[in-house]
């Protein structure tokens, strides 16, 4: 009998994945750093985690309990999905048995203090490299040619969002000369650049051979601004944000955009790479913080100025507060020193979804899910 009942749920399970799901759900496929990760890192031996509260404070389907989540509450993917109609998020791949969520809502394999170059976040020893990461989406591909067949796979994959925020940590880390990068070698901003999207554009192109179509490329927003970077630059008491780290990103997100412009007349139409502009709608929110609801948009709601920049939970304070936190979050653009609240998450996925060319180019998200390739 007990066989009986598991290969009756073995059926079921093949049928619903093979016939009803996928036309259902959205699927996202998500790769990068900390601003998306899901809860990989919580997998890993690291010392770039958000496993402890009060990470997680505000993330309802997890009653407020921490997820791996860097921030307060939901992630932009996680906005973005839930507008687009999904119905859960895209789990963690390194969390146990989530291989068939690849086939019925997408997998997140991004993790914090990793970057487009390997060496990236050497320092806090664990991370995924985005190279390793696509290796693990060909690990999950396989999977589901094992379940539903190549024909089913790759139509499956040409409908998914294959959403990509990478390239932050690249740039903290090459401003801080400790950490070795191509060899030890201190190579020109330009160079660097360079190195940046050449990377990057190898491991889109194993996306897409391995039958992605639909690509969001997040660009980087002004790092220059967020609180760690303005407070190891001392501009904490100017208000200013540091021009240096700002200029290099600017020169970065314009050689990525002219290199997904390309990719877009080399494989274009059945594919399609988004451009979306993070820098600019962050720094509007920066400068215009109050028009959007905010308070305060220099300083983080919870941890410090200082080294080392921890959030963490009080646990001297009184049950019925939190003293590492702000009174209220949704009045903060930052979280803590390098991440955004969900407050401003929600903002910039919003625009991202439904913004104009200047923002998302050659087309919106929005319009990017409703594309037929």
């Amino acid at each position: 009998m007990g066989i009986s009942k598991r290969f009756i749920f073995l059926f079921v399970f093949v049928f619903v994945s093979l016939h009803i799901l996928p036309c259902l759900s959205f699927t996202s496929f998500v790769f990068g750093d900390s601003l998306v990760d899901a809860g990989n890192n919580d997998y890993l031996f690291t010392l770039s985690k958000a496993d402890s509260p009060p990470y997680g404070i505000d993330f309802k389907p997890s009653g407020g309990q921490p997820t791996g989540r860097f921030t307060n509450g939901r992630t932009i993917p996680d906005i973005v999905g839930q507008a687009l109609g999904a119905l859960s998020f895209p789990p963690p791949y390194l969390a146990p048995n989530t291989q068939a969520d690849a086939i019925r809502r997408g997998i997140n394999y991004a993790s914090g203090a990793s970057g487009i170059l390997d060496e990236t976040g050497l320092l806090f020893i664990g991370r995924i490299p985005l190279r390793e990461q696509v290796n693990y989406f060909e690990q999950s591909r396989s999977y589901m040619v094992s379940v539903m067949g190549e024909t089913r796979t790759k139509e499956l994959l040409k409908n998914a969002i294959f959403s990509l925020t990478t390239g932050s940590n690249d740039i903290l880390n090459y401003f801080q000369p400790s950490i070795p990068f191509l060899g030890g070698i201190k190579v020109s901003p330009s160079s660097f650049q360079d190195c940046m999207v050449s990377n990057f554009t190898s491991q889109l192109k194993r996306l897409h051979e391995l039958g992605a179509r639909k690509f969001v490329v997040v660009g980087v927003g002004p790092l220059g601004c967020i609180p760690f970077v303005r407070a190891t630059n001392l501009l904490l008491a100017s208000g200013k944000c540091s021009v240096k780290v700002n200029g290099l990103i600017k020169g970065y997100n314009k050689k990525l955009n002219t290199t997904l412009d390309r990719l877009n007349q080399q494989l274009g139409p059945e594919a399609i790479f988004v451009y979306a502009n993070s820098y600019d709608v962050f720094q509007r929110i920066m400068l215009n913080y109050r028009q959007y609801g905010f308070e305060k948009a220099d300083k983080p709601c919870c941890g410090g100025y200082s080294p080392p920049f921890v959030c963490i939970e009080d646990r001297n304070a009184n049950k019925s507060s939190r003293s590492a936190l702000c009174e209220d979050r949704s009045k903060y653009v930052f979280w803590d020193a390098y991440h955004p609240t969900e407050a401003a998450n929600i903002i910039i996925a919003k625009v991202l979804l439904d913004g104009d060319e200047s923002i998302s180019f050659p087309m919106n998200i929005r319009e990017l899910y409703n594309h037929k390739p």
